[in-house]
């Protein structure tokens, strides 16, 4: 039954559109279970109906005419109950729903199983028989194997279009909601414009190659081809984006180099994979290992992975994009947006993106904001809607879609368009001015970067430096350790962007959920295990060529901050100073005018907090690395589903750990600042500020909006804030307070972002 199932899977992979594929379904699996009946229906959530969308042994002309309401018949039954229905005698079955015109009357044997993709029902999988008989357990295995892979395929399908005509489709004028995460800001109207991902790996089987040779020749034609995709797109952006924005195309290139991925599907092919099989193992792999990690700016390269293989894929199975035609203000629409997609749409008529999957850390959420365009990343609930050419509209701000909006909404937002237009010239004004509150109170922005792109795109404006620069990033991309060389041009870059503002360079910080294919690190309890500083203590041959990496980088710029991860003792601190300082001998003896370098920490565990004073005392500044401390804090891991909701940055245990880690510092004169999501909300950076930080970091689409909102409220006013909230006793209360007191300090009556959540 397996070989029969990939089998089919092959053959469905081949076909060029959803009604196809059904078409060769309930064939194919009608012909390997011996059964007299095989059907599929589709569930539209539009009209709350399932409809007969392919048969193999009912009436033919009941196809796309026969539907059941939501829970109608044993169809609707296995839908409501999501799960496999076998029956010997379906007549007999109290949910019996008998339809004439399909014919159906002399078939007794029933077996049904939902069709569900990411938790969300698409259709249920029939197959009937004449003789009265229960299914055996092969038989509901193979029909649930089947359903599985259907799944992706149906879901696939109704985004990208090809279920059009049918009545699975939304109904205009119909108004729907759906949250999302906000890429880049700005608010825009417009049409959907459907852009479908060139392949899926969901139906390609592994099997072994008829002719390896051949094999490789498709695979490498299949490869140059992607390749010329890449460079007409950095050819079409190249007036629109920086060079170092255009370099994000390189990186695609390189990761499509001869000693990169394709080596890795070369080598499967030569041990007999067939190229598709290859293809889906490798890709399968790279994207399962950065969907692991726990940072999402590093998750989202996934995403990238993912593209380039759907792409090598589309081009192995000869797939075509249908040609399109844009309406002036076309809002794009697509289950996993990439950076690459952007070079195939005419950017004057693009008004929007809007993403199924993903986040504001993919490389398009970061090419979005670049070009101004708003952008909706992660709308989930929106798969499964047929919206070609509906109206929407979308809230970058928010993260809201809006499809097919009422007049009233529309009025709304077009009002709101034009309060943003003042808007952004009212921040663009501020853009070099400092974060200076109304009592002459002077709070530092500096900026967070990963890429060579966050630099040079963020370095002009108004950013008074940068507070951390994730150094484990260029490492994630290869598939080997770095040279001392390679990191110098890496790091001269960052520090050259921004002298002579300081550039906190983090040291390397990989374990936990960020893993390098060529170094063994993995554990059963990465997050409370080798990671961080421990690792390259460990390993301090990696550690003096990083921060000797630095040191040359700085020479000229004398910009360099070094910070060190994960740290929970003094003990870390005294044996990573002791080899920067040898580092640094080295490279003063070698000729180097260099200066030595400030060296702080990051505060992420709650250890560190405990011991603030001690650790003040001994290092240049301390950094709170939010995100992780919170977690660590509330044994709260934000990116599990189940216990997500409790992770909470304005819980009170949260905010007396920052308060006291400021008090500590600042008893030892020692500057601490704050990176992490939460200095990037207005409510957070308000009482961030009045805690007395001495400067907070952050995403660069966040800059702006903090630096208008302290701007317009007095140092005295946030510290009476954050003693109301210092007293309470949950996040809600806490944030409801601040809420309240943002609007008395006028920040709802002027930002759209703050007008919107007054609206709704």
């Amino acid at each position: 039954m397996l070989n029969t199932l990939h089998n089919i899977v092959r053959e469905v992979c081949a076909t060029r559109d959803l009604k196809t594929a059904l078409s060769v379904i309930v064939r194919r699996v009608r012909a390997a279970m011996r059964t007299d009946v095989c059907s599929v229906y589709l569930y539209d959530d539009s009209s709350h109906q399932h409809i007969l969308m392919a048969s193999e042994g009912l009436a033919a002309d009941s196809v796309g005419r026969v539907s059941l309401s939501q829970s109608q018949g044993l169809v609707g039954l296995v839908a409501l109950r999501k799960e496999p229905l076998n029956i010997d005698n379906a007549a007999a079955h109290p949910k019996y729903c008998y339809r004439k015109e399909t014919g159906e009357e002399r078939y007794h044997a029933f077996l049904g199983t939902p069709i569900i993709h990411q938790r969300q029902l698409q259709g249920v999988l029939v197959v009937q028989e004449a003789e009265q008989r229960h299914f055996n357990a092969g038989e509901e295995a193979f029909l649930a194997m089947m359903s599985a892979h259907l799944a992706g395929t149906i879901a696939h399908a109704r985004i990208s279009g090809d279920l059009a005509g049918t009545t699975l489709t939304h109904k205009k004028g119909r108004s729907s909601t759906f949250s999302g995460e906000a890429g880049a800001p700005g608010i825009s109207i417009g049409q959907a414009v459907v852009l479908a991902s060139p392949a899926s790996f969901a139906t390609v089987a592994e099997q072994e190659a008829d002719d390896i040779a051949s094999e490789r020749l498709r695979f490498q034609a299949a490869l140059e081809a992607v390749r010329q995709q890449m460079r007409r797109a950095q050819n079409k952006l190249k007036e629109e984006l920086s060079r170092a924005e255009l370099a994000l195309f390189d990186v695609y290139l390189s990761m499509l180099d001869d000693n990169a991925l394709a080596a890795e599907v070369e080598a499967l092919i030569d041990r007999g994979q067939w190229s598709q099989g290859a293809l889906k193992l490798v890709i399968e792999e790279h994207v399962g290992h950065f969907e692991r990690m726990e940072d999402p700016y590093l998750r989202e390269r996934a995403a990238d992975i993912q593209d380039l293989g759907r792409r090598v894929l589309s081009e192995l199975q000869q797939q075509s994009q249908k040609a399109i035609q844009w309406p002036n203000r076309g809002i794009i629409v697509s289950e996993q947006l990439t950076a690459a997609m952007l070079g195939e749409i005419p950017r004057r008529k693009l008004a929007g993106l809007v993403s199924i999957k993903g986040s504001k850390n993919s490389h398009v959420a970061i090419l979005a904001r670049a070009i101004g365009v708003p952008t909706i990343m992660g709308v989930a609930d929106l798969s499964g809607h047929r919206i070609e050419g509906l109206d929407l509209i979308i809230d970058g701000y928010q993260g809201r879609v809006y499809l097919s909006p009422d007049l009233k909404r529309l009025a709304h937002y077009r009002a709101l368009i034009e309060r943003e237009r003042t808007f952004v010239t009212e921040l663009a004004t501020m853009r070099h001015r400092p974060c200076v509150t109304k009592d002459g109170y002077r709070l530092p922005l500096w900026v967070n970067t990963g890429l060579v792109t966050d630099s040079q795109r963020t370095a002009d404006r108004g950013v008074e430096g940068v507070g951390l620069y994730r150094s484990e990033v260029p490492f994630m991309i290869r598939k080997r350790f770095l040279s001392e060389n390679e990191q110098v041009d890496i790091y001269r870059i960052q520090l050259k962007a921004f002298a002579p503002r300081p550039v906190t360079i983090r040291t390397l910080d990989i374990g936990g959920d960020k893993f390098l294919d060529y170094f063994p690190s993995r554990e059963d309890n990465p997050f409370l295990g080798w990671r961080g500083i421990r690792i390259t203590l460990d390993h301090p041959d990696i550690f003096l060529i990083q921060v000797r990496a630095m040191l040359r980088a700085s020479e000229g710029s004398d910009n360099l901050r070094i910070m060190l991860p994960m740290i929970s003792s003094l003990a870390e601190v005294e044996q990573a100073q002791e080899l920067i300082g040898r580092a640094f001998r080295e490279i003063v003896e070698e000729g180097y005018h260099v200066q030595f370098p400030q060296i702080g920490l990051m505060i992420e565990v709650p250890a560190a907090v405990y011991q603030i004073a001690v650790l003040a005392r001994n290092v240049d500044f301390l950094s709170i690395g939010s995100n992780d401390l919170i977690q660590f804090i509330l044994a709260v891991d934000r990116n599990n589903p189940h216990v997500s909701e409790l992770y909470q940055p304005l819980h009170p245990a949260v905010l007396k750990a920052f308060y006291q880690a400021v008090q500590g510092a600042h008893m030892e004169n020692t500057p601490i600042t704050l990176c992490g999501e939460i200095a990037g909300d207005p409510a957070g950076a308000l009482l961030l500020m009045a805690m007395g930080f001495d400067g907070l970091s952050m995403s660069s689409i966040q800059l702006s909006h903090i630096r208008w909102t302290l701007r317009r409220v007095t140092q005295h006013q946030a510290k009476e804030i954050l003693q109301q909230a210092l007293g309470m006793d949950s996040a809600e209360e806490i944030k409801a307070t601040i809420e309240t007191a943002l609007g008395f300090c006028d920040l709802r009556t002027h930002s759209p972002q703050y007008a919107n959540r007054r609206q709704r």
